[in-house]
């Protein structure tokens, strides 16, 4: 991460662009003290699941909820 005044990001501003496009990032310091920091506007990640696929990811342990409803509603009639 390299940090550098607020005057010597204005005099290479191209410089510091492509900096940041190719994934670094800059600290922008005003009178010694950080005051912004460029970072790449998107990173790529990759591609999220589907809800399909997500659900059938998720495997249930044990007994699902709606039989453990029915089993107690027959113990309390019984």
């Amino acid at each position: 991460m390299k940090e550098m005044s607020a005057k010597e990001a204005r005099a290479n501003l191209s410089s510091l662009l492509k900096r940041v496009e190719e994934g670094g990032e800059v600290v922008l310091l005003r009178r010694g003290k950080r005051i912004a920091r460029l970072v790449p506007a998107e990173i790529k990640q990759g591609r999220l699941p589907t809800l399909k696929e997500f659900r059938a990811s998720i495997r249930v342990k044990g007994e699902s909820l709606s039989m453990g409803v029915i089993k107690g509603r027959e113990k309390e009639r019984f």
